[in-house]
């Protein structure tokens, strides 16, 4: 088969390159890495990089087109009457018009979970921060204070264990469960709110049946839930003032879950010690993010999937799907699969 394969800045082409190198024997493997300054507005797709009409000039007869962040749009789609399989390298393929794909009974799939222990790992590494006041002890640094002047300067930056400690996770899928194994290895209780799986038979958690019982019992809270039109300021006003006193926030899940200006009061009134967040709204103002002034906030820049592991496992991932479709066997990961089998 003839197979595309579109880099962009954050999966290159040289990664696409490694992972997919199984399939370089029995197929043609054409790779493209993408020119980003041009990126023009799309209606049908979002979170995008580059111009659909470079892929254009390249997909004239190819069977498969792999991509990451790269607009796949209808034209793109029409641009190779050849086309039978589409491949994106991440979770939600956004990029991707797929109900163009559907029209057409071209099969998208894509790579779930493929940062699912990365941001496993991050949800861990900021409930520790937040624990041992990390972002005191940084600051106190960063103002000029001088490091082991004496034995007793950490009696400034007391904070906790994570070990007996309750952790309350809302949502329990495939980062979620990742989160709760790490936090049971630190001797955590780990209490869950999922209204869509049953967990009896778990003996690992405890599934409770409300979002205020696991809010008013939890020491940390971390946010595992999809974003749905339902669920969007999941946690505001009042379902921080359920939180115990002294508490912790985590969200490596998604920035429309919470409510900002009510987390910002939460942290001014001291009902939280702290919170961490990978992902926040977008704003246009210039200038450092108002949770900042908080001096026990962390945040970062979304970079929870951001792992040379995480990279090269969403390409195998791709390699795996692209030899079960060349020898005839079902693809796993489908996301219009109904659109396509009809």
């Amino acid at each position: 088969m003839r197979i595309l394969v579109v880099g962009d800045s954050f999966v290159s082409a040289d990664v696409f390159r490694r992972g997919l190198n199984a399939l370089a024997d029995e197929h043609e493997l054409t790779f493209l890495q993408l020119d980003e300054s041009r990126t023009p507005p799309a209606l049908s797709i979002r979170e995008y990089a580059g111009d659909p009409r470079e892929i254009i000039e390249w997909i004239v007869g190819v069977e498969v087109l792999v991509v990451h962040g790269a607009p796949v749009t209808d034209e793109v789609l029409d641009a190779s009457d050849m086309l039978r399989l589409v491949c994106c390298a991440r979770g939600g393929p956004v990029n991707v018009d797929v109900a163009a794909a559907s029209e057409r009974s071209i099969p998208v799939v894509t790579t779930p979970a493929k940062n699912a222990d990365a941001v496993a790992d991050q949800t861990l590494a900021f409930m520790v921060m937040l624990a041992r006041r990390f972002p005191h002890a940084q600051r106190f640094l960063l103002e000029g204070n001088g490091v082991g002047d004496s034995a007793f300067q950490g009696a400034r930056f007391f904070g906790h264990d994570l070990g007996g400690h309750v952790l309350g996770l809302v949502g329990y899928g495939n980062v979620g469960h990742r989160v709760a194994r790490r936090a049971r290895a630190f001797e955590m209780k780990v209490i869950v709110f999922d209204p869509y799986l049953d967990l009896e038979g778990d003996e690992n958690v405890e599934q409770v049946a409300d979002l205020e019982t696991l809010l008013e019992r939890a020491h940390f809270v971390s946010l595992h839930a999809r974003a749905t039109p339902e669920n969007e300021n999941l946690l505001g006003h009042s379902a921080f003032a359920r939180m115990r006193l002294g508490s912790y926030f985590v969200n490596t899940a998604r920035e429309t879950l919470v409510d900002e200006e009510a987390l910002d009061e939460a942290l001014s009134s001291g009902r939280l010690a702290g919170a961490a967040l990978d992902v926040v709204r977008p704003r246009n103002a210039s200038g450092p993010h108002p949770l900042l002034r908080h001096e026990n906030v962390v945040l970062t820049p979304h970079i929870g999937g951001a792992t040379h592991e995480t990279l090269l496992r969403g390409a195998t991932m791709v390699a795996e799907e692209i030899k079960r479709f060349a020898a005839g066997e079902p693809l796993l990961n489908v996301i219009n699969r109904q659109a396509v089998d009809a």
